[in-house]
């Protein structure tokens, strides 16, 4: 699998995002939000610190930038996230029609990219979405586990 370098790139300020949260005593994840090489919108993860279980970094980043554009559909984008989504991030990036989704760290439990489920392929959906895992995965999952880790000790 060839990661091109603005893959990288994207995925390094995903990365950087997702520092933010962890700071905030919240899971880090991060997401970003690409059309044209350019970022639309960004998001972290921020469900304790808002009081919403749907502010994940993915969403927060989908809501910013459906107000950037003045639409919900946000076609010709791409989504860069630090963990594979969970069924409802996927849900919401098919509907927002995002044509492509990278991701950093696989997530075997709760991911429903290529994981627990695979909604990427799923008949039900009407629109697909491209995607690939496994972008500075190791970073990701160094964030991931060293954040959860350190929740353990406590």
């Amino acid at each position: 699998m060839r990661i091109s370098e603005t893959d990288q790139q994207w995925m390094g300020y995903a990365i950087r995002l997702a520092q933010r949260a962890k700071n905030n005593g919240e899971v880090p994840v991060g997401a970003v939000l690409i059309k044209n090489n350019c970022c639309l919108a960004e998001g972290w993860n921020r469900p304790i610190s808002s009081y919403d279980p749907t502010a994940h970094a993915e969403i927060v980043a989908i809501r910013q930038a459906g107000n950037v554009v003045g639409n919900y559909r946000l076609m010709d984008c791409t989504l860069y996230v630090t963990l594979e989504p969970c069924v409802m991030c996927m849900g919401a990036i098919s509907h927002a029609r995002i044509d492509r989704l990278v991701f950093g760290a696989f997530d075997p439990k709760r991911g429903a990219v290529c994981n627990a489920l695979h909604l990427t392929d799923a008949s039900f959906l009407n629109h697909k979405v491209d995607w690939q895992g496994g972008v500075l995965e190791d970073v990701c999952v160094d964030l991931l586990s060293g954040f959860f880790k350190a929740k353990r000790k406590k």
